[in-house]
C-alpha cells in the first residue's frame, strides 16, 4: 500500500511588520550596525525609500517615530541625524539650573541667551501666585539655553520690582545663576518650591524658539519659589525639548536606588505554569 507523504509542518511565521516598522528598524539597525554616534548623518528620506521599498508617507512617519523616541534629529533643509543621549533633568533638585542636568553623568555644554528683560503688570494668576496686587510691576526675563548649538530649554522668571529693585543684566547674558544673583543681592533664597508638570503642544511663540517640528510637544514645568519665611518672590516656567530630556527625582534627594538608565527594561518574566487574569 502506498505510503501517504507526511504535510509539511507549517513555519512559524512572525507577525508581519507595518511599513513604517519596517523603516523604524532598518534605521535602528543602521545606527547599530554602522556605529553611528550622535550628530552623524542618516541617509535622506529619499534614500530610505529605496532602501526599504516602502512609500514616502511610511518612511515619514517612521522619522516622525524615530524622533518622538529621541533616537534622531531632523535640521529642515539640512538633514537626519543620530540623537545625542537624552539629558536628565533633576527639576526637584535645588541649585543653579547647570547642577540639575547631566549627560551620562557629566554636566553638558550649557549656553544662555536673553531674549527679554523688561518690566510690565502680572496677569490675575501670576499676581495671586506671587500674593501682590495685579497692580504691582513685575520683571519679566525669558532666556534660552542652548545645550551645545541645539536650543533645549525655554526659561521665563517674573519677579516683583518691590522684592528685587534691578536685575544684574549683564551677568544674566553671560549665563549666570539668576538665583545666585537673588541670594547675594537681595537675601532671596530658593528654600521651598511648587511645581505643576504638563506634557503640551507648544505655543507659537515656544515653537519658533525652541526649533520644533509641527508637531513635536514640550515638557512645561511651572513653579513658585518661596524663601524660608514663606514669600513667594519668582513665578516661573521651563519649557522643554520632550524628545530631549529624561526627568528624574529622588523625593529627598539623598538617595539614588535607581538611576535613569536603568528604566529601560520596565517588564516582568511571567513564571511557567503560573497565571493570573484580572477583568
Amino acid at each position: 500500500m502506498a505510503r501517504k507523504s507526511a504535510a509539511p509542518a507549517k513555519a512559524a511565521r512572525e507577525p508581519q511588520k507595518l511599513r513604517y516598522e519596517v523603516v523604524y528598524d532598518l534605521v535602528l539597525d543602521l545606527i547599530a550596525k554602522n556605529g553611528l554616534k550622535p550628530g552623524d548623518k542618516l541617509p535622506s528620506a529619499t534614500d530610505l525609500v529605496a532602501m526599504s521599498g516602502v512609500s514616502l508617507i511610511s518612511v515619514r512617519h517612521a522619522l516622525d517615530k524615530l524622533e518622538n523616541a529621541g533616537r534622531i534629529r531632523r535640521h529642515q533643509g539640512i538633514g537626519t541625524f543620530v540623537a545625542r543621549e537624552r539629558i536628565v533633568s533633576e527639576p526637584s533638585r535645588s541649585g543653579e539650573l547647570l547642577q540639575t542636568l547631566a549627560v551620562d553623568g557629566a554636566e553638558p555644554e550649557l549656553s544662555t541667551e536673553v531674549l527679554e528683560l523688561a518690566v510690565g503688570l502680572p496677569s490675575p494668576t501670576v499676581a495671586r501666585a506671587l500674593a501682590v496686587d495685579p497692580g504691582t510691576p513685575v520683571w519679566t526675563l525669558v532666556r534660552l539655553r542652548k545645550v551645545g548649538r541645539d536650543p533645549a530649554i525655554l526659561e521665563q522668571a517674573i519677579l516683583p520690582l518691590s522684592l528685587v529693585p534691578s536685575l544684574g543684566e549683564a551677568q544674566l547674558t553671560a549665563g549666570g545663576s539668576l538665583y545666585r544673583f537673588l541670594a547675594e543681592r537681595y537675601d532671596l533664597a530658593d528654600e521651598r518650591t511648587e511645581q505643576v508638570f504638563e506634557v503640551v503642544r507648544p505655543t507659537a511663540a515656544e515653537r519658533e524658539r525652541l526649533g520644533l517640528q509641527p508637531r513635536e510637544q514640550v515638557v512645561r514645568i511651572r513653579g513658585v519659589s518661596f524663601t524660608a519665611a514663606g514669600v513667594a518672590f519668582d513665578c516661573w516656567s521651563q519649557t522643554y525639548r520632550a524628545t530631549d530630556f529624561v526627568f528624574y527625582t529622588t523625593g529627598n534627594g539623598q538617595h539614588r536606588l535607581l538611576a535613569p538608565s536603568q528604566t529601560d527594561d520596565w517588564s516582568v518574566t511571567p513564571l511557567p505554569g503560573v497565571s493570573s487574569k484580572r477583568g
